[in-house]
């Protein structure tokens, strides 16, 4: 690059340094959004488990924002990468971290390496030097080890104990260490009063780990589905039943050893696993039994037509749905009333890299980008997830859908439509991005409010989508480095008070009566707002700082090297 090039770039850092002086005042840290309680003191409480396999999954960082944004508190992680707990560690979530079934050799036959991974894995983050404290909540050692790769049990239990006495060793012992069970382990499970463990593993696994469990106050963990035990039932189960939904009391389950009556699948599987510990006389450290840990259960939301039918939306909306309320108003099961277990719903994101199925990449409550799968109605129960109430929908463009097909929606909302159009045009507020998914989402978002969000009003030739994500603090993130450059330069241009992009369903709207008696609308702060992406529209003096920090960097990059950057 020549002078003139390198002189244009110092000109850039002047003009940058001119801009932060003359922004200086705004310069103000993001408030941190505290998250709710996990219910302490035993109480039961709703989790998250977490894949991976996403295509454009959050950064570490940007997850635990997410995270903190939706109150979640509970999380299972399938490892234990230290670039996730320590995002986490600000979060305010407390995290069982997981041992792929890949690692129990080297840890079942070498207490050494079960040493080394404590050190490595938990101590600096669960440790009495550490910040965080309470971040890890128990240790998941392999998944579904029996059935997903049985060559690897004779391990499992040497590989709990090593990791048990390692955490003992460093004064962790509070922290549990437990292995999740496939509910396959668990034979005969209706009428749960019949339910025993399969007999090739009671005695050579199972007993030795619910004794070892019973002495470390750790709970049996298990991943229990009602979904695929109502799809193998051939009929058996009815569908209401797998949903948590009322049936007559005529067709209620009915144990006919107890007498009690099961409302729902998933009690009754819970009281089959309490009936087949029992039977192994296997006892708690106190004496009681051994606690159930519910580490993966949910529904999926889409599936084959043919062979997964149930496999929809509204029926992963009313078992997600149904399932929290039921965990947080903690009535237990019928044969262990109040002894209600707590659950981790499979899972936050769809892993759409899944290979199988086609429900495989489809039991996420979000898609990767952080919109929801479906509208979960969950309003007061807890507090868990900020986006659970349909009080609160918006409608977008939807990501997969044909742009010209966007384009003539958007024409139509903005004309025929009779939708206020003003915001997205140049100059204004909505301008930027300026693409049609962005343009055509505050047209969708203008009608559909314009209709008292009436039914059929974000259809839009199927190219709309309800969701609950307020679009006025998401940003697709394909969109994040756009709208940095083309903040940076239009601030540049105008007030500190230029208004930022407000849709019209967004709760951050609010009329306010000025001391003349004006009216306006001005953007209040959510408790849901977190990360840069979600609050890049709503921020104005924090957009600039990561704005300016993002730009002085380039600019430190562009002066001290020769390279042509642009070519």
């Amino acid at each position: 690059m020549g002078s003139r090039s390198r002189g244009r770039h110092l000109l850039l850092l002047l003009l940058l340094l001119h801009l932060l002086s003359l922004h200086s005042s705004l310069l103000v840290p993001w408030a941190a959004v505290s998250a709710a309680g996990g219910g302490g003191s035993g109480d039961p409480y709703v989790g998250v488990t977490i894949g991976t396999a996403v295509t454009n999954l959050l950064s570490p960082s940007d997850l635990a924002e997410f995270l903190r944004a939706q109150r979640i508190t509970h999380v299972r992680l399938y490892d234990a990468d230290p670039r996730m707990l320590s995002a986490l560690a600000s979060s305010g979530a407390r995290a069982i971290v997981g041992v792929p079934n890949d690692e129990l050799l080297a840890l079942g036959s070498s207490p050494a390496t079960a040493s080394a991974w404590v050190a490595r894995r938990v101590l600096p983050y669960a440790g009495s030097n550490s910040s965080t404290p309470g971040l890890i909540a128990a240790i998941a050692v392999g998944d579904e080890v029996p059935t997903a790769l049985p060559s690897a049990l004779p391990v499992l239990l040497p590989a709990i104990q090593s990791l048990a006495a390692a955490l003992a060793a460093a004064n962790l012992s509070s922290i549990p260490v437990s292995t999740p069970l496939p509910f396959s382990v668990v034979l005969d499970p209706f009428p749960p009063s019949q339910a025993f463990f399969n007999q090739s593993l009671a005695k050579s696994f199972i007993l030795p780990l619910l004794s070892h469990l019973a002495n470390t106050s750790a709970p049996l963990m298990l991943n229990l589905y009602p979904y695929y035990s109502m799809m193998q039932s051939n009929g058996v189960i009815p569908l209401d039943n797998a949903l948590f939904k009322p049936l007559p009391p005529s067709l209620e389950m009915v144990d006919p050893n107890t007498l009690l009556h099961y409302t729902n699948v998933f009690d009754a599987m819970l009281d089959a696993v309490h009936v087949a510990v029992k039977n192994l006389n296997a006892t708690g450290g106190g004496g009681g039994p051994v606690p159930v840990l519910v580490t993966e259960t949910g529904w999926p939301s889409y599936g084959d037509r043919r062979a997964e039918p149930y496999a929809t939306r509204d029926n992963a909306d009313a078992y997600n749905s149904n399932l929290i309320k039921h965990v947080t108003d903690k009535p237990g099961t019928p044969m262990r009333p109040g002894a209600q277990a707590s659950v981790y719903i499979y899972e936050l994101f769809n892993e759409d890299l899944r290979p199988g199925p086609v429900s495989e990449a489809n039991w996420g409550l979000f898609h990767g980008n952080g919109t929801p799968v479906y509208l979960l109605h969950v309003s007061g129960a807890g507090g868990f997830l900020a986006n659970d109430t349909t009080d609160r929908t918006f409608c977008i463009a939807s990501d997969d859908a044909d742009e010209k097909a966007v384009q003539a929606a958007m024409d139509w909302a903005c004309g025929p439509g009779r939708t206020d159009c003003t915001a997205i045009q140049p100059g204004q507020g909505c301008y930027e991005p300026n693409d049609v998914r962005s343009h055509a989402s505050f047209a969708f978002d203008s009608y559909y409010q314009s209709q008292g969000k009436a039914a059929g009003s974000c259809y839009f030739q199927g190219v709309g989508m309800v969701t609950t994500t307020d679009p006025s603090e998401y940003i697709p993130p394909q969109h994040c480095h756009f709208l940095l450059i083309a903040d940076a330069f239009r601030m540049s241009q105008t007030t500190a008070g230029h208004d930022s992009c407000i849709f019209p369903g967004s709760k951050l709207l609010s009329n306010v009566t000025k001391s003349d008696g004006a009216n306006t609308t001005t953007a209040q702060t959510s408790d849901a707002e977190g990360s840069a992406i979600w609050r890049l529209r709503t921020g104005r003096e924090t957009g600039f700082l990561f704005i300016l920090r993002w730009l002085l960097s380039l600019s430190m990059v562009l002066i001290t090297t020769n390279s042509n950057f642009w070519t």
